[in-house]
């Protein structure tokens, strides 16, 4: 609900803290629903995603609210959620199904949405619940699921990360033993068991292909500090090398990067490991190929800032989306900007080192949100960032704060009183 303005930046120089994962703490906000008791998380992101997930969890019955740099979660007596809207507008709140089930054998749950990047069904979450001895029905555009659950052998078709987190949650209180196969091996799977275990369950194998849950009876509440956000440290680490930069990335961890890293350092640019985050320094002098895949391979989520990056960088760059069939939208706007990409299927191919020209562009959606600002800040004149639902403040915590501290020439106009 902004317009970001950017105008041509100088080397980006200094230090960005990363923020707290917003992929990780969303599904932490629904596992406050497996207990009674409070479950407080640190430094919570200041994300529309957090909050909107919040209020799906207040309309389950839970009470949210505020301590300091905590957020406080209890859930005493659950129902479904009735804000339905929010459902649908945010894909993340179907993880509320799992807890809700696992706690009190019923969950009604609206058909989620979100960015528009490509068909995210939900049907390996319902097999998972039904493989748990769920009861499922498909009614008026929810989701209806009841029964009590057992043990059982869940084999997920694909990786799926947010299946995987909801089949882990409803395994924890179901009675018995559940092996999860096919996984998610993503970081925000092992922080979501290493939070869970906290709460008193038993996992064993988070961050393999194979996770193993054993039922208790009950869970109780934590006090739990989330992982950094590694698409955002990879989206600044972008920035960094698009301007030719220094940045340190405090809390940035290069464990939940090797891809990411490769590819910077294959083509170029400086990159340090140290204790507390990442140096990365310097410009892209060769073009790359990406292959997005699922973690640990290199992550969809930071295709578009890499497109950005290879769109300055001398050469043919190939880059290949295996994961969504509908995520290459920046692609026509960074044409806008004078980029030579060309679009096939699931393959672009972009001649880099044409000058980039600011325009009037459109966010499509979150991630490609974020690169059309980094494009910003590499082109001549300026360039108008139009992102009127809202992308960006999904998973960007004061984008435009963090960038401008470190030299980027960047504002944000709210919108609607917006006038440029």
């Amino acid at each position: 609900m902004a317009i970001f303005v950017v105008q041509p930046s100088p080397p980006l120089i200094g230090e960005i803290e990363i923020g707290s994962s917003k992929n990780a703490v969303l599904p932490l906000i629904a596992a406050s629903l497996l207990t009674g008791e409070t479950m407080r998380i640190d430094r919570p992101p200041a994300l529309s995603d957090v909050e909107m997930l919040c209020q799906v969890v207040e309309s389950c019955g839970g009470r949210v609210w505020k301590e300091q740099d905590q957020l406080c979660i209890e859930a005493a007596e659950l129902v479904s959620p009735t804000v339905e809207d929010a459902m649908r507008r945010m894909r993340a709140s179907v993880l509320v199904m799992g807890p809700l089930l696992a706690r009190t054998g019923r969950a009604r749950v609206a058909l989620p949405g979100g960015c528009a990047i490509g068909q995210r069904p939900i049907d390996l979450h319902l097999k998972g619940m039904s493989a748990l001895g769920a009861q499922v029905t498909l009614h008026q555009g929810a989701v209806e699921l009841s029964g009590t659950l057992r043990g059982a052998v869940v084999y997920l078709d694909t990786p799926s990360v947010g299946a995987t987190e909801n089949v882990m949650m409803a395994a924890t209180l179901a009675k018995g033993a559940t092996r999860i196969e096919n996984a998610a091996k993503e970081p925000e799977i092992i922080d979501l068991a290493n939070c869970l275990t906290m709460m008193g369950a038993h996992i064993s194998g988070a961050g393999s292909s194979t996770i193993v849950v054993d039922g208790v009876e009950a869970l109780q509440g934590t006090h739990y500090l989330p992982i950094t956000d590694r698409i955002e440290a990879g989206t600044m680490a972008c920035a960094a090398a698009i301007t030719g930069g220094n940045l340190l990335l405090r809390g940035a961890r290069a464990d939940h990067l090797r891809a990411l890293l490769f590819k910077l350092h294959e083509s170029g640019v400086e990159v340090m490991d140290y204790p507390g985050g990442l140096r990365i320094r310097g410009r892209v002098h060769e073009p790359m190929e990406i292959r997005t895949m699922a973690y640990p391979g290199f992550p969809t989520d930071l295709q578009a800032p890499m497109m950005v990056l290879a769109c300055t960088t001398p050469g043919t760059s190939v880059f290949m989306e295996t994961v969504f069939e509908n995520r290459y939208m920046h692609a026509g706007e960074l044409r806008r900007m004078g980029a030579n990409i060309r679009v096939e299927d699931r393959m672009a191919v972009v001649e880099g080192a044409t000058a980039l020209e600011g325009a009037r562009v459109q966010c499509t959606d979150l991630r490609a949100g974020a690169a059309l600002l980094l494009a910003g800040l590499a082109a001549h004149g300026e360039t108008v960032v139009e992102d009127l639902p809202g992308h960006i403040d999904r998973g960007y915590e004061h984008v435009e704060t963090k960038l401008r501290n470190v030299g980027a020439l960047i504002e944000r106009v709210e919108h609607p009183n917006a006038s440029v």
